[in-house]
């Protein structure tokens, strides 16, 4: 499985990616904003984006809007992760058509377990 981490902030990109070779996920590729993810999914073939909702020039929900509406992504996952609990920015994001939310701060049980839910659904 390849993975796209889109976060502004390196240390974060570090952490999510840490857990997920943890969790036996070893073909990751990092992106420090939305528009460098777009350029990225646009050469490479993923089968998910886990990817930050505020950053700057490309934020998460335009990278989401982006994903989208464009037919060669348009079923890729996207998990957005976050520490916004603003009720009106979790209702766009879900309209956005999100496929998972994690809330930071977060553990490796919780990212594992939205994995499991996107992938290995019975």
């Amino acid at each position: 499985m390849k993975i796209l981490v889109v976060d502004d902030m390196p240390l974060m990109r570090h952490v999510l990616i840490n857990m997920l070779r943890q969790l036996d996920y070893k073909n990751v590729v990092e992106a420090t904003d939305g528009q460098q993810a777009l350029k990225i999914l646009r050469q490479q073939k993923f089968d998910l984006v886990i990817t930050d909702l505020h950053m700057p020039k490309v934020d998460g929900v335009d990278l989401l809007d982006n994903i989208r509406h464009d037919q060669a992504l348009v079923d890729l996952p996207v998990i957005m992760v976050t520490c916004e609990d603003n009720a009106d920015t979790v209702k766009q994001v879900i309209k956005a058509k999100v496929s998972g939310f994690i809330i930071k701060p977060f553990n490796m049980n919780v990212l594992s377990a939205q994995l499991n839910r996107l992938f290995f659904r019975d």
